[in-house]
């Protein structure tokens, strides 16, 4: 059964009329949309580096309203608040599949397993000892910041394409209607991509898709970390206005396991009132922005691949 670390904080009973009808979400989601069909008919008349800046940003703005739509929007009907978010714009990674693996990572005592909790980058101890050499080099890399940014969006996609094959090979087509709608969601974004704005498919990948991922590895990098306590293993990186836009305050993680359900942006507010509180319930598991773990982080593992418990 999921639970959380602690209970969701109490609520008025009559939420504000903006926050009934969802209206700061919906709004992002409309700006959202309309500044990546912006990117897409005038990216000719941007420099490459920009584009890779603007386009990953909205990617990952995309996949941070994604995560929004999965615990908040509790306001909307099902239907609705999946759809708001359902257009692939990162291309990869099927929202139901999203969902569901998502969800299961909030049993917030499989936090860091490294078969039950769908999001750990850790591995049981005799998992490691079958892998080979370059296997195991491979992971040990992956926990330093720089090679998690630029090789591991590669190497998540490796992964789910095996974890897909091997669950086809074992007769379980379970998830294959899932992936046909997603074919089907995907083929209309890339004609307007393609034939509609012009730009190459590959242009599309390495200029929205891969800086998105990469964003996505920098929050997640060190969201969460062994502790005998689930509420010691998720962090709180106290970063500036654009990161928290970019990730949704999803970067207090602490705070999000906490109350799963309260909005974005009722977060900040939260762990501004709540400070002191909330890092004493996660340990002063604390980073002063993204550059304090990249400087500490960049080049050096941010902990041991092998879980020291499993």
């Amino acid at each position: 059964m999921t639970t959380s670390v602690h209970p969701s904080p109490i609520r008025p009973p009559r939420a504000a009329w903006w926050r009934r009808y969802e209206t700061p979400t919906l709004l992002l989601a409309a700006a959202l949309y309309a500044a990546w069909a912006a990117l897409l008919w005038w990216h000719r008349s941007l420099p490459a580096w920009l584009l890779f800046l603007l386009g990953g940003c909205l990617g990952q703005l995309h996949s941070s309203l994604q995560h929004e739509s999965i615990h908040a929007m509790r306001h909307l009907p099902r239907w609705l608040r999946h759809a708001v978010v359902w257009p692939p714009i990162n291309l990869w990674l099927p929202y139901p599949l999203y969902h569901s693996s998502h969800s299961a990572h909030h049993v917030n005592f499989h936090l860091t397993h490294p078969h039950k909790d769908t999001e750990s980058v850790y591995h049981a101890a005799h998992a490691w000892q079958g892998y080979g050499p370059w296997r195991r080099w491979v992971y040990g890399a992956n926990q330093t910041l720089a090679f998690r940014m630029a090789v591991g969006p590669w190497l998540c996609l490796a992964e789910l394409a095996r974890g897909e094959a091997a669950r086809l090979w074992a007769g379980d087509a379970s998830r294959v209607r899932m992936w046909l709608a997603h074919a089907f969601s995907v083929a209309p974004l890339l004609f307007c991509v393609i034939q509609v704005c012009g730009m190459g498919p590959g242009t599309y990948v390495l200029c929205f898709v891969y800086p998105s991922m990469m964003l996505g590895a920098l929050r997640s990098f060190t969201e969460h970390r062994w502790s005998d306590t689930p509420h010691a293993r998720v962090a709180i990186v106290e970063s500036n206005l654009l990161f928290g836009l970019l990730y949704l305050y999803n970067n207090l993680h602490h705070v999000h396991h906490r109350a799963p359900t309260m909005p974005w942006y009722e977060i900040p507010i939260h762990f501004r009132r709540h400070r002191a509180a909330v890092l004493a319930a996660n340990g002063h598991f604390y980073y002063r922005g993204y550059g304090e773990i990249a400087r500490r982080f960049l080049f050096r593992p941010v902990f041991e691949p092998v879980h020291p418990l499993w």
